[in-house]
């Protein structure tokens, strides 16, 4: 069974529908054909962080996108000083 995908602009929709016109979870999820569960896990996420409540799919909240890409950066940077290590030992060693 394939799971539905719904944009953040379905998912405000919803929750608007239940926040400020005040109609049952249960209502608007028969209406719109999903579990009231996922109704609640929507708002939950909402007011958790109202800016961006629907991150997934690979997506990262900005600063969770920052420092991921600082890691991978230091990680880089650290590879390139450890092969830079390895050819100043092979380059600096006297010939035979």
């Amino acid at each position: 069974m394939s799971r539905k995908r719904f944009n953040n602009d379905f998912k405000m929709e919803a929750i608007r529908l239940v926040t400020e016109l005040n109609r049952s979870v249960p209502s608007v999820a028969n209406d719109i054909g999903v579990h009231p569960n996922t109704i609640y896990k929507w708002i939950e996420q909402y007011h958790k962080d109202p800016n961006t409540p629907f991150v997934g799919s690979g997506n990262l909240k900005p600063e969770e996108k920052e420092l991921r890409d600082a890691k991978r950066k230091i990680s880089d940077l650290e590879e390139e000083i450890a092969i830079l290590k390895k050819a100043i030992t092979i380059f600096t060693k006297p010939p035979r």
